[in-house]
């Protein structure tokens, strides 16, 4: 494959301070040490710790990235939109290396398999724990949110499983996104239970504009005050459903921004960190346009990028997702400005780092009342098993198989969720590994009829959520999976003219616009939806295939992406 052309590789350099910044490589001749690891040269009077996006994953696990994740308008062709060999060649990474593992789904299957499994809250506890020693009174720890949902236990709990483990974990505050979809009393009632800041400064009640939760918190460290603004999803009552948050209002509150950051600024904090859940291309955008935000530590889209990218004199900083890794930016302040750092983000292999004993006995604690549910054993599969990338991952497909046999409906829709972790060619497929793909508390599996015109509608909606060039419009989730549908889509287009040739894969017909088609889907935002819950579904039609084969997905064509988002295969 042809490398990143002239114009690609100086946005690549421009964009990000890998080049500047201190990160130290993994030896690619062997599998890495916990020593290797936390190998790092210390820099100024501060540590920023940072994970995001955990989505209640308190075990190893596979993740593969995507091979697919497109950047559009002035986004296009920069970090974190490029993928596989690209990746790999624009930020230097050797192939068959442990950062070729974690960071590029370039020869996934065969690294998981040399490099093992990823995460564990207790492998991640164990690497805080370390640099916390390392560095006493220096180390500030942050989550970025997405950390109570995601997992039967966490499902079963509402939430309640994850905030003991974050407890002892002791993170210095956190934001939020998921959360909110246990709805507004259970996020008060666990906000109380917290030993931290619960920060959401964009947060309001939607009828008086006044404050939900605590916007910031200051915070002493390596003798610096540092002011840490919270920032929650802002999309959460479109993208999840209003009614569980009926009196709450969201946005990116661009002006209420700047004025936590003018009342940080003058408490005499040294530096103000933004730790947000906007997506990165939002906070991007954000960087340039609010001033005095020293580091942001974006969420939501569930990047990993191995550099800092830096906006005018703002660092930006994404930490992945899944527990997957630990970012790591050490900072030197001088006169209230950031005068040198080093940025490390840590790979966190699970079968390198060691169990912190307290954490991994409070997971067993969790785990193991639901041992006979987590572990049954559903089926098999033969293919590659994942979900993240902008368009359909196998895992979706299988879910969209459920839905078109087990609800008897000619298209299927499963929506763009980005957490889910994947399976190997080999693996049982458990209830807890589909559970991981389809907690949430608005399950219904439904199956309506529905017009073409309004299934290109739907297409369209997410696309322009997906694609629309200003990043203020984008909601950061990827495009909804399709079973039984083909399409095409122009993601250069404009809004509404994204979608063509939609074609019934049953009948190999063209959709017509006035025609009624059975559809069947999940998630839906409305209150009210019936439906059996997509995890029975999903079960019961790996119980009833047993072993798992899925054909390569051609049925989405994409027209005028740039190259650098989308890997072959």
């Amino acid at each position: 494959m042809s490398g990143l052309g002239r114009r690609e590789l100086l946005q690549v350099a421009a964009a990000t301070a890998v080049m500047g910044a201190a990160r130290t490589g993994l030896a690619q001749d062997r599998t890495p040490t916990q020593e290797d690891l936390l190998r790092f040269k210390p820099v100024g009077q501060l540590t920023l710790l940072n994970f995001t996006d955990l989505h209640a994953q308190l075990v190893p696990l596979y993740f593969r990235e995507p091979s697919v994740n497109i950047g559009v308008g002035a986004d296009r062709g920069l970090p974190p939109h490029i993928v596989g060999e690209k990746l790999l060649e624009a930020f230097k990474l050797g192939r068959g290396s442990a950062e070729a593992y974690m960071l590029a789904s370039t020869d996934f299957e065969s690294l998981a398999r040399s490099f093992g499994r990823v995460g564990g809250l207790d492998r991640l506890a164990t690497l805080i724990a370390a640099i916390r020693a390392e560095r006493p009174g220096k180390v500030l720890l942050l989550d970025g949110g997405d950390t109570w949902q995601g997992s039967y236990t966490a499902l079963n709990s509402k939430g309640a499983d994850m905030v003991k483990v974050m407890n002892a974990l002791a993170p210095d505050a956190m934001t939020a996104h998921w959360e909110f979809t246990y709805g507004a009393d259970r996020v008060q009632e666990l906000v109380k239970r917290l030993k931290f800041p619960f920060l959401a400064g964009n947060v309001k009640d939607a009828t008086w504009g006044d404050p939900v939760f605590k916007a910031y918190s200051i915070v002493e460290r390596g003798g610096l005050k540092v002011g840490v603004i919270g920032q929650a999803f802002p999309y959460t009552p479109v993208a999840n459903p209003r009614y569980m948050i009926p009196d709450w209002s969201f946005g990116i509150e661009e002006d209420r921004l700047k004025e936590n950051v003018a009342k940080v600024r003058a408490q005499g904090v040294d530096l103000v960190v933004l730790l947000s859940h906007n997506g990165f291309d939002v906070d991007r955008k954000l960087a340039a346009r609010v001033t005095g935000i020293d580091v942001i530590l974006t969420g939501h889209t569930h990047d990993a990028l191995p550099g800092t990218v830096k906006v005018g004199d703002t660092l930006l900083v994404a930490a992945g997702s899944h527990g997957k890794f630990l970012a790591r930016l050490d900072l030197e302040v001088s006169d209230k400005r950031i005068v040198n750092y080093a940025f490390r983000l840590i790979p966190v292999l699970a079968d390198v780092v060691g169990a912190d004993p307290d954490m991994a006995a409070m997971i067993r604690e969790i785990r193991v009342p639901h041992a006979a549910r987590l572990d049954a054993v559903l089926g098999h599969t033969d293919s590659l098993l994942y979900r993240r990338g902008n368009f359909n991952g196998t895992f979706d497909d299988l879910i969209c198989q459920a839905l078109l046999v087990e609800r008897d409906a000619e298209i299927a829709l499963s929506p763009g969720f980005r957490w889910g972790a994947s399976l190997l060619p080999g693996q049982e497929i458990t209830a807890d590994d589909v559970y991981n793909q389809t907690a949430i508390t608005y399950p219904a599996a439904y199956r309506t009829e529905m017009s073409g015109a309004q299934l290109k509608d739907v297409l369209e909606d997410v696309a322009d959520n997906l694609f629309n060039p200003d990043p203020y419009y984008q909601q950061g989730g990827d495009m909804v999976r399709a079973g039984g549908l083909a399409y095409t889509i122009d993601v250069t287009a404009k809004v509404g003219q994204r979608i063509s040739d939609m074609t019934l894969l049953k009948t190999g017909q063209k959709i017509d616009p006035a025609k009624t088609y059975v559809v069947s889907g999940w998630a839906s935002i409305n209150e009210g939806t019936e439906g059996p819950p997509v995890y029975d579904v999903v079960a019961s039609h790996v119980r009833r295939v047993q072993n798992v084969r899925l054909e390569p997905n051609r049925h989405v064509k994409i027209v005028n992406a740039d190259p650098a988002g989308v890997a072959p295969g």
